[in-house]
């Protein structure tokens, strides 16, 4: 698995680029993510792909971990999570909000390499 920088232009009167990127899972699909700050609480993620990165000194990424939110508060991401992916080194976490439904979610976490639900 491997991150992808996408090219986002200025948005309108200098606004800055969009915070996109795409990883790349081991089926060749790509998955478009947004990047945020590793987020204490999980209640904002809501339904998505969340990937726990950890970005090196030269701007590679490196996935740490990956799992599936979902809408309800079952579903959402543990703090144990999190704090083992802060643990592990991640910085960065990526959300892909385009998964249908749960079971589309859980095939993007296999194929990213995180253990299926």
């Amino acid at each position: 698995m491997r991150e992808e920088r996408l090219r986002t232009a200025n948005g309108l009167r200098g606004t800055p680029a969009l915070p996109l990127s795409a990883w790349r899972g081991r089926s060749g699909r790509r998955y478009v993510v947004g990047i945020h700050a590793l987020e204490d609480d999980p209640a904002e993620v809501g339904e998505a792909v969340v990937i726990a990165v950890r970005r090196g000194g030269d701007g590679t990424a490196e996935l740490v971990a990956v799992a599936a939110a979902g809408e309800s508060p079952r579903e959402r991401l543990a703090r144990g999570w999190l704090t083992r992916a802060r643990a592990r080194g991640a910085t960065e976490m990526h959300l892909h909000r385009l998964a249908e439904d749960a079971a589309a979610r859980r095939a993007v976490v296999a194929d990213l390499g995180g253990a299926p639900a």
